[in-house]
This record gives structure tokens, sequence and C-alpha cells, in this order.
């Protein structure tokens, strides 16, 4: 599906040069006497590279549509990971190239996550906004910090070190945002 160059947003696929890109970022920018165009940063979905470039509303985009299914992490080997459909219960094992690094520290057993597909090959994973992990190493707390302006190091079962609020201790359940990976809130009870 063709779209302008302006429609761009964050989290589309597109094909450009002949290779599938992920909307990564973009900024409007209006130059003095040119016209406005779109700065946006792509990223390679199979290789991770990544690309700038500028986009005009006038350039036509080819927008790329994915299957998206939800399916539920079961387990990794050195080589995969093993994921089961939710509606048909089929197992799909995905070579640890489609997921990158930064991702596969979130997996969890039996986290549900969404796995898209480009002409029935899966092409990439998206995490849930937010995951629920136990800190395992806190700093003490320094007497007469206040808890709005100060944060300390946490280690999360994941091996993730993130900044809390002093009020966070070791074995306490947080809630971190996998985008970010980022400390939102002390999970609740």
């Amino acid at each position: 599906m063709k779209i302008d160059g302006n429609q761009l947003r964050t989290g589309m696929i597109i094909e450009y040069q002949g290779k599938l890109w992920r909307v990564a970022n973009y900024k409007h920018v209006r130059t003095g006497m040119g016209r406005a165009y779109l700065q946006v940063e792509l990223k390679d979905i199979k290789t991770g590279t990544k690309l700038n470039d500028r986009f005009r509303s006038e350039e036509a985009v080819e927008r790329v549509q994915l299957d998206s299914r939800k399916y539920q992490y079961l387990f990794a080997d050195e080589h995969s990971y093993t994921f089961m459909d939710t509606e048909t219960f089929d197992q799909i094992v995905l070579d640890k190239s489609v997921i990158d690094d930064e991702q596969a520290r979130f997996l969890k057993d039996g986290m549900e996550v969404t796995i898209e597909s480009y002409e029935e090959k899966p092409i990439s994973m998206q995490l849930p906004d937010t995951v629920i992990l136990q800190v395992t190493e806190a700093d003490a707390v320094v007497k007469r910090q206040t808890a709005s302006s100060s944060y300390k190091p946490a280690l999360l079962e994941n091996g993730l070190r993130v900044l809390v609020p002093p009020h966070i201790e070791t074995g306490t359940l947080i809630v971190v945002n996998t985008a970010e990976a980022t400390y939102v809130e002390r999970a609740k009870d």
C-alpha cells in the first residue's frame, strides 16, 4: 500500500531500497526557504542497521502489512527460541537472529508476545509494553536522601541494571518499560 512520505510514523514497516525497514523515529523539519520534509530514522528488520533519510510529502513510500499473531514464549536453546501459538497451540521456532539481545533479556517463561510475519516468514517480535521483574541487588538507602529527587542503581533478575527510587529493596517486584529499559513503578501485590 502506497502512502505519502509525510505519513510515516514510529513502528511502521516500509519497503525502501529493496529492504524492509521499521520506522524507529521521525521528526518534521521546516526549512526557511525550502519545503518541509520528514527526517526519518529507519532500522533494517533483518540486520538491525540504521539509516537516516528525508521524505517529502510528494514522495510515495510502500507500507508493508505484516501478519501479527499472539504467541506464548516457552523456552530457548543455544540457537533458537520456541513459542506456542495461543490460538492453535502450534509451536514455532525462531532463530536467535530474528530477536535482538535487547528484547531477548526480557523474555520470561509463559510471556505473551506478538510475532510479526511477512509472506509467512517471521521477521520480528514485539514485547509487551511492560514486564514485572524482581530486584536481585539494590544499594542500601543513604539517610537524608529525599525520595523525589534521588534514585539508586538496582540489578534485576534478567541482568538488567536500572535506576529505582530509594524505597525499592532486594526482592521487590517492579514494573519495567521494555522499550526504554527503565523503572515504571513498584508492582502491585
